[in-house]
């Protein structure tokens, strides 16, 4: 079975099979790009000192610190 028309020249179809396969290779080559961009999940990493609970006096200066840091009404940091 032959192509009608302009289709059935060796040169149109071999242009149109060179067309395709370079399609192919460049939707290929932007998919591997595409996955090797994004990054994967990292896993949350815990300090140490997360899980230890403050003693009454670490839990009193840490208070002090953060009322120093606290934002005055003007906006700024005392």
């Amino acid at each position: 079975m032959s192509l009608p028309g302009q289709f059935s020249d060796p040169r149109v179809l071999t242009l149109l099979a060179l067309l395709a396969v370079s399609t192919g290779a460049r939707l290929a080559a932007g998919a591997r790009a595409r996955r090797a961009r994004t990054p994967a999940p990292l896993e949350r990493v815990r300090h140490p000192q997360e899980s230890v609970p403050l003693t009454p006096a670490e839990e009193r200066a840490f208070g002090q610190v953060v009322s120093r840091l606290s934002v005055t009404s003007t906006g700024r940091l005392r």
